[in-house]
Formats: C-alpha cells, structure tokens, sequence
C-alpha cells in the first residue's frame, strides 16, 4: 500500500488547494463573497441544484466539477490524497468495495473524508453571482421588448423599420424576450402590420420576428389570409437570402397541421420563388429550407400538376449533382411525388438527364436515396419501357440492380430491383442482355 512520507505531508497537500483556491479568488478568477449572498429576492436563499440546472449552458469551471459525475458539487469533500468529490458520489464508491482514489487510484491510507468548506462556498458564490446576472439580464430584455412594443404602436415610416430591427434582434439573442412578445400580446400586433400596403422592409422584418415564434392555431389562420401569404411570398421573392430562408420557414411553420393549406398557399409566384432558392447553391440553407417547403408543398396532389407546368422537373433533376445526401434525399422525394402523375412522368421521361442522374445515386447516397430512385426509375421504365428500359440499361442500372440485389438492403428494396431488371431485360435475350450490360463480372 502506498503511504505518505508522513501525515504532516498529507495536510499539506490538503492545505496547499485551499490556498490554491484562495488565491483565485482574491486574483478574480472565480468571484468572491463566500456566504450568504444578498440576492434582491430577501433573506431567501438560492437553491444551488435549482441554479445549476438553469445555468445548464454555460462553461463551470473544471475545479468545481466532481471527476466522478462530471457534474458541479454541492457537497465537496477531500480524500487525502487530496483530490476532491461530492460526498454523495465517493460514498457511493466506497460502498461498492473499493478503497482507492478514483482519479489517482492511488490505495487510501485513510479512508476519512473532510468537508471543503472554502471549495463549496466558492461554488454556491460563483453559481449566485452568474444565475443572479442572468436574471437580471432576463428582466432587461422582458423591460426593453415591451418598451419596444409600445413604441411600434406609435412610429411609422423607417423608425418603425428600425424598432423591428431591434425586436428581431433581441428575440433572436434572448429565450425570455419570446415570452415576454407572447404575453404582451406581440404576436398578434406584430401579425396586424402584415397587410397589402406593407412595406417589404416592415414586411421583412415582421416574418423575421415571427419565424422565432410558437404560433397558436388562431395566429396561423390569420397569417394564412390571402393578403398577407400574397405579401410574404411576394418578399420571398425579392427579398434578400436571410429574408427567403425566413419567408420559406415562416410558410412552413403555417402549414403544419393543415391539410388544406397547400392549396391556398401554393400559388405559381411561390413554386418559382422556391425553385429560385434552391438552385442557388452559394447559400446551401436556403436550398434546404426551399426543399423542405417544396415537399410540403408537393405532398397535396393538386399541386403536383402546376409544379410541373412551370418546369420544376428539368430544374430539380440538374440540381442534383453536387447536393448533400439531405437534400438529395428531398430532391428524390419530390421528383417521385411528381412521377404518381402522369404529366410528371413525362416531364421526367422527356428530360434528358433524368435517367443517367437518377442511375448514378443507386447505393451512392443513403438507402432511403436508393428506394426513392428506383421508385423513379420504376414510374418512367413502365410510362415508357421500349425507350426508357434501353436508356436506362445504356447508363449501366441492370449492373447496380445486381448490387442491389445481392446486398444486405431491405427485402422491399431488392424486390423492387428484381422486379425493374425483369422489365429492363424484356427487349433482350440472355447472352445479349449479360453482354450489353457487362455483367460478366458481377454474376461472377
């Protein structure tokens, strides 16, 4: 067993982390005023658990984290090997049988544990200091939105522009200023400046604010009113790219839930609108954020037909290269929407590059990728087997169904490629089928 030259040399090691710690305090380094803290709230004491938790964000010093847990002490004591823990934890340790330190595994000489008093009011001060700046910061922002609400009531032109501005900040900064606008009534003020005379920079600055928001039922009917869906999509149009994204999610946000609000939000403006955001690749947040709504938006059947009519098919197929897995997968999604009608299966049988692009993803990207393409390949192969079967055996899909077949995919999956290989090889005979499509080495 391990033993310290003598006791003395233990106290002293003990000893030295409380000047250690002392002397961060008196450097500033973790704040002062052991004790009591006056807290503005009387003679009540704060609870240190209550304030940990809400202070779960913020970066604890490591001196104050327990090695065991990795959570902040409460109760700190120290072994004499001089490492500290909360009692509750190295109790816990003991009782499972084992006599060493657990940071050092050093065998214990003693088994005792000391209360570190200095360490836990340093603690309990440095939680009081930073939860008590917290809610003093939380009254500020609650203070300045509703001081910023009244103020909106009364200006107009630029500085109305310009109040926004700072509620959109704010809101954006601070958790506390979203409830604060919801009980101040801000939702349905903020909703009441969206109209056909709006500005598009008040306009902006609105769904800016509202995108930040939880929207109750009777907020996203009023927002749905075709004067203030006409003007968001009419700024998703023109607006800058922090503004489209905020336009797209702020639709999005109004759909959820309402299977009849594709068709009133749907409109030609929007479907373009989207397609110009997701073809800009320099911004990949907007190219998400319009395919998610592009989805949405596809899932009503009466839409499909004017998505297409507008030439989303060409568009989306030459999107693909390039994309990241997430977006493919919504790229795809949409495509095979499109392609349960008929004009969508022409559309993708008379774009040039659908085959070859749509071939390529077969296990390149995610499964679910693989299932949504030969989900695409099966609509426009059977819209049109002579032409299309041929194009795609050219662009080498009966080697990748093979894979597919002989892979660990999902039954499901295999029997599609099973059964698009079979429609596939139907203008061929055997030899010249395994020929052409050089598949020597795969059935090998």
């Amino acid at each position: 067993m391990y033993q310290p030259s003598s006791r003395k040399e233990a106290d002293m090691r003990l000893d030295s982390q409380v000047l250690d710690l002392e002397m961060a305090v008196k450097d500033g380094i973790l704040g002062g005023n052991c004790g009591v803290i006056s807290t503005g709230f009387g003679l009540k004491k704060l609870d240190l658990k209550l304030m940990a938790e809400e202070l779960e964000s913020i970066d604890v010093p490591t001196v104050f984290i327990c090695p065991i847990s990795l959570e902040p002490m409460r109760d700190p004591v120290t072994l004499c090997t001089g490492q500290t823990y909360e009692r509750s934890n190295i109790v816990k340790w003991f009782s499972l049988g084992h006599y060493t330190c657990p940071t050092t595994m050093q065998e214990l000489w003693d088994d005792s544990v000391t209360p570190n008093k200095t360490l836990q009011q340093l603690i309990y001060s440095w939680f009081s200091q930073k939860y008590l700046a917290m809610k003093k910061r939380s009254e500020d922002v609650q203070g300045r939105v509703k001081e910023v609400l009244e103020n909106l009531k009364k200006v107009k032109g630029q500085a109305r522009v310009q109040a926004l501005k700072e509620l959109r900040q704010v809101v954006q900064a601070h958790g506390t200023a979203l409830k604060t606008v919801v009980e101040n009534g801000g939702i349905a003020f903020i909703s009441s400046l969206l109209g056909p005379f709006t500005t598009h920079a008040v306009g902006s600055e609105v769904i800016g604010i509202l995108v930040n928001l939880n929207l109750d039922l009777n907020s996203k009917s009023d927002l749905l009113q075709p004067a203030k869906i006409s003007l968001i999509v009419d700024i998703l149009n023109e607006g800058s790219i922090e503004t489209k994204i905020n336009c797209t999610r702020l639709i999005g946000m109004l759909m959820e839930g309402n299977d009849f609000a594709s068709q009133n939000v749907a409109s030609l403006s929007l479907l373009v609108g989207l397609l110009r955001l997701v073809k800009d690749k320099k911004h990949q947040s907007g190219v998400l954020s319009g395919l998610i709504l592009l989805k949405t938006v596809c899932s009503n059947e009466s839409v499909r037909n004017s998505f297409v009519n507008v030439g989303a098919v060409p568009q989306l197929v030459e999107l693909m290269p390039g994309l990241n897995n997430e977006c493919l997968e919504l790229v795809l999604c949409i495509l095979e929407l499109l392609s349960s009608i008929p004009e969508g299966r022409l559309a993708l049988k008379d774009c040039p590059n659908t085959i070859p692009n749509v071939v390529k993803l077969l296990m390149k990207a995610s499964e679910n990728c693989t299932l949504l393409a030969l989900s695409i390949l099966w609509s426009i192969c059977k819209f049109a087997p002579e032409e299309c079967a041929s194009l795609a055996v050219d662009a080498g899909l009966a080697a990748k169904l093979l894979l597919v077949i002989q892979s660990g995919y999902d039954p499901v999956l295999k029997q599609r490629s099973a059964e698009l290989l079979k429609l596939c090889s139907l203008n061929y005979t055997d030899n010249i089928f395994i020929s052409k499509c050089k598949l020597t080495r795969t059935i090998e």
